[in-house]
């Protein structure tokens, strides 16, 4: 056990390999607020803070809060609080926080409430797997072994559950374990990738059509769903499916029943369902982009699945693996410092990035390097902004917008005196958008420990 109270996780080795992931217990009190005096203690890797009703583990009666406004995630490094894209902001010290390392004793803002967080002197000790393996997914470090311990408790039940993980971690892989280690491995495995179809086609996907139901519709077809009778339906990249779908998806996933386009028949459905996405859920929550209703019905239980970054240990026996699936001729022992540059490397990409590397190298042993000799986590742009390689595509180019929509939001009304109209007019704009922008990224309602900011209200 460790007695630094900035120490969030440790591992404990024993006899050369590790055989104890421990987290810290933490405390949250709530000391201003409807709520003053409410105190809970959790030992877990994440836990969010949001307003009662929804799905968070600190639920707050406080209008001023979203439903889940901020997330505190126990690392090696420390605790990392980031905001969710709330309303109105998470605020320590009466700054606002996108996403920081926070003290221990610091006092978290948020809505009309202030919340004490205090680590606390002992842990628990999170179950390992007690192989470097499970159902096809490989790995021997902490958090996989932890995650393979938790993919077998999942298994057991029938409980939907949500795999969040950046792209290439392998959250397909996860959800076909899921169910060899469940009693349905004797059933269907349905796949339905909601990122790669036109929106008017992932309803006929899902639910299926009847004979005549549009243009083209000749003969019956089934859905997914009802492919999955008795067996798993695994959606993935379910954070990109329209709107009025989410609504339908929810109905079929409560009721276990579908109907047909072009059908007034319900039609009963056995399925378990996993659902994965790249995104991040909560937040999308937040900016009205994934229903909530929908969010709490498929978090049941949640997996998060790390990074390659987050489990460098594991690099020689992924090259070890894919080299065994390559077995056959023309495969070319790999560069003797391909390992070397392996750890170094940043694999934006994570595994399948690493998976690809593997076999270039193999089948191609003359092609030029493919891994630099140092990790390069982070570039530069001619014009000095900074990109950050080490997370998905989507979320830094998100980052990056709502980065400039807000500096530039925040110039446009302090050059117009706070006048949305005046602001609207130089923009080349309409006024409601100038709204939506400013209830969006939360400029609207700093909080109490905030001065009022006239910038972002009309006169």
């Amino acid at each position: 056990m460790s007695d630094d109270l900035e120490r969030a996780t440790w591992i404990t080795p024993h006899h050369g390999r590790s055989s104890a992931l421990s987290v810290r217990r933490c405390r949250l009190e709530v000391v201003a607020g409807a709520d003053v005096g409410t105190v809970i203690e959790l030992a877990q890797p994440a836990f969010v803070i949001g307003r009662a009703g929804g799905s968070a583990d600190l639920a707050l009666n406080d209008p001023k809060v979203s439903g889940l406004h901020c997330e505190l995630r126990l690392e090696a490094g420390g605790y990392r609080l980031r905001d969710l894209s709330s309303t109105n902001g998470t605020y320590v010290r009466g700054v606002r926080v996108v996403e920081a390392w926070l003290a221990p004793g610091s006092t978290i803002a948020v809505g009309k409430s202030a919340v004490l967080f205090t680590p606390l002197a002992d842990a628990v000790d999170l179950p390992l797997w007690g192989e470097a393996g499970l159902a096809g997914l490989v790995g021997q470090s902490p958090p996989m072994r932890h995650l393979f311990e938790m993919i077998e408790r999942f298994a057991r039940s029938d409980a939907t559950v949500l795999v969040q993980g950046e792209t290439g971690t392998g959250k397909e892989l996860v959800a076909d374990a899921i169910h060899q280690r469940s009693l349905r491995a004797g059933g269907p495995f349905q796949v339905l990738d909601c990122s790669s179809l036109p929106d008017q086609l992932v309803e006929d996907q899902l639910f299926g059509h009847e004979p005549g139901a549009f243009t083209g519709a000749a003969r019956a077809t089934m859905g997914v769903f009802e492919a999955a009778h008795g067996g798993t339906l695994f959606l993935d990249e379910i954070g990109e499916l329209p709107l009025d779908t989410q609504a339908k998806l929810l109905r079929a996933v409560e009721s276990r029943r579908i109907r047909r386009i072009g059908s007034t028949k319900q039609i009963a459905c056995d399925v378990r369902i996993v659902a994965a996405t790249n995104r991040d859920l909560a937040v999308e929550v937040n900016r009205g982009t994934f229903r909530a209703d929908l969010y709490y019905r498929l978090a049941v239980a949640r997996l998060t699945v790390p990074s390659l970054r987050d489990r460098r240990d594991d690099i020689p026996l992924l090259v070890e693996h894919f080299l065994r699936q390559l077995d056959g001729a023309g495969v070319a022992p790999l560069p003797h410092d391909f390992l070397d540059r392996a750890q170094a490397h940043a694999w934006p990409g994570n595994v399948r990035e690493l998976r690809n590397a593997v076999e270039r190298a193999a089948l191609l042993p003359h092609h030029p390097t493919v891994l630099s000799a140092e990790a390069a986590p982070r570039a530069t742009t001619g014009g000095g902004t900074t990109i950050d390689v080490t997370v998905p595509f989507k979320v830094a180019k998100q980052r990056m917008i709502d980065d400039f929509d807000r500096r530039y939001l925040e110039a446009l009304l302090a050059a117009n005196d706070g006048n949305i109209s005046a602001a609207a007019r130089a923009a080349g704009i309409d006024r409601m958008s100038i709204y939506k922008m400013i209830k969006r990224l939360g400029l609207d309602d700093r909080g109490d420990e905030e001065p009022t900011n006239s910038a972002a209200r009309s006169p």
